[in-house]
């Protein structure tokens, strides 16, 4: 039922002095829940500038690389985080989801800086202050150079490492935080093997390669872009790893709602013999099956996929489709929530979801696209927490570079100046309704 034809219907059963249940039950499954979480989401390495410490800093600058350009000052967001808080609420979002930089906070095995601690306790307190729930990832991806350098995610004790950065990160910051993830999108590593043609894996490894020279390391390995032998123990690392943290974390602040964020598509089955449910045991399982351990389940989705008997089927003809060349289908995004929630069995909240496009009119059509089907999926209980859309603005994506377009606010990459896109007035919208209609 679209609104004009709502309220038509409430305007005659008003004239009427009768009280339709039906109708009534129609508005509520437009409005979500009290205390339903509208945000938008950001992460250091994409937005901060100058991670100089950080493994991808360093890819980004060797030769060969993925990297179509280097992220520079990205959105100078390590300065500028007091006026995109101050966006955030103007926007009408009640939530900001942000990443620690691991290399700022540890940029030598050991050493932890109180300065930067500080720095992302003061965003912290910044959302507070400003009535934002702070959601933070404690690794969005990249890793201190050092990490990088003696194997990354390969090293044996590259989980413990990590709870120790965790600990270390919570003891300052937990008390002020609403939901922590430990990892984002830890399964990608699977998933990539897959979907990346086999030239692009070959310039991975030679990238990586490039970059172990560079630092004189015996193995360089990261977690954007690895080398495709690694991804095997990349994963079961990271699994301790997400585990081992979360440990650490809930140690400093046991009532902290912690949990891992996963990229889920909405994966489909296409005739006999479909490889669906094979790839999501693959990709997803392991994850899924982890997450039955935590709070709640952060996923990330952007599109659909479709499986046949023979791998990935391409776009309907005529489809509308993102800059990467990947449909854009609203439904998405519910289809994704409901699986992750069928077989982790915990609360999800929507850490990331959003379209790279250079239209905004098409992003601004797509989230109430989007979140029609998802507030669907909550009728039938599927306990979802939030929603945070990505991103703020446009950003630094990885070896795309900036390119794609994600963002609710435009960035002047010289002024550095953001400006809201009418995407933005359509999601705050929508939060501040807490509802569709």
């Amino acid at each position: 039922m679209d609104r004009r034809t709502f309220l038509a219907a409430t305007g005659a059963a008003g004239a009427a002095g009768l009280f339709d249940p039906a109708m009534a039950a129609a508005a509520d499954s437009r409005r979500f829940p009290q205390g339903f979480l509208w945000g938008a989401a950001t992460a250091g390495h994409q937005i901060e500038g100058n991670n100089v410490a950080s493994d991808v800093w360093l890819l980004e600058q060797v030769k060969p690389t993925l990297f179509a350009e280097p992220s520079g000052d990205a959105g100078n967001g390590f300065a500028l985080w007091p006026g995109d808080l101050d966006l955030v609420h103007a926007l009408g979002l009640n939530t900001y989801r942000f990443s620690l930089e691991w290399a700022r906070i540890e940029p030598e095995p050991g050493q932890f800086s109180l300065a930067m601690l500080d720095h992302y306790q003061a965003i912290v307190e910044g959302c507070r202050a400003r009535n934002l729930t702070p959601v933070v990832t404690f690794n969005h991806f990249t890793t201190p150079r050092w990490f990088a350098a003696q194997g990354g995610w390969t090293h044996p004790d590259s989980p413990a490492r990590f709870a120790r950065f965790c600990d270390r990160a919570a003891r300052h910051l937990a008390a002020g935080i609403g939901y922590a993830t430990t990892l984002n999108e830890p399964n990608t590593v699977a998933i990539m093997q897959e979907v990346f043609p086999p030239p692009m894996l070959a310039a991975a490894r030679a990238m990586n390669a490039a970059a172990a020279r560079a630092c004189n390391a015996a193995h360089f390995a990261n977690a954007v872009v690895p080398d495709p032998g690694d991804i095997a123990v990349l994963q079961e690392n990271l699994v301790a790893g997400h585990r081992q943290g979360r440990a650490a974390i809930k140690a400093v602040r046991g009532d902290l709602p912690v949990g891992v964020s996963l990229a889920v598509s909405d994966d489909q089955a296409e005739g006999p013999g479909s490889l669906r449910d094979a790839r999501r045991k693959a990709f997803y399982e392991p994850w899924l099956t982890v997450a039955r351990e935590d709070d709640f389940l952060g996923v990330q989705n952007y599109a659909r996929a479709r499986w046949n008997d023979r791998g990935l089927v391409p776009p309907l003809a005529g489809a509308p489709r993102n800059a990467m060349g990947q449909e854009i289908y609203p439904a998405s995004l519910a289809g994704a929530v409901r699986h992750a929630h069928a077989v982790s069995g915990v609360p999800i909240l929507v850490t990331e979801h959003g379209v790279g496009t250079p239209d905004d009119a098409v992003r601004a059509a797509f989230i109430p696209a989007s979140l029609a089907p998802l507030r669907a999926a909550m009728a039938d209980g599927v306990p979802v927490l939030g929603y945070i859309h990505w991103s703020l603005i446009d950003n630094f994506e990885w070896i795309f570079g900036y390119g794609p377009k994600f963002g609710l606010c435009s960035l002047d990459r010289t002024t550095f100046e953001r400006r809201p896109k009418p995407s933005a007035g359509v999601l705050g919208a929508i939060a501040r309704r807490n509802g569709l209609d």
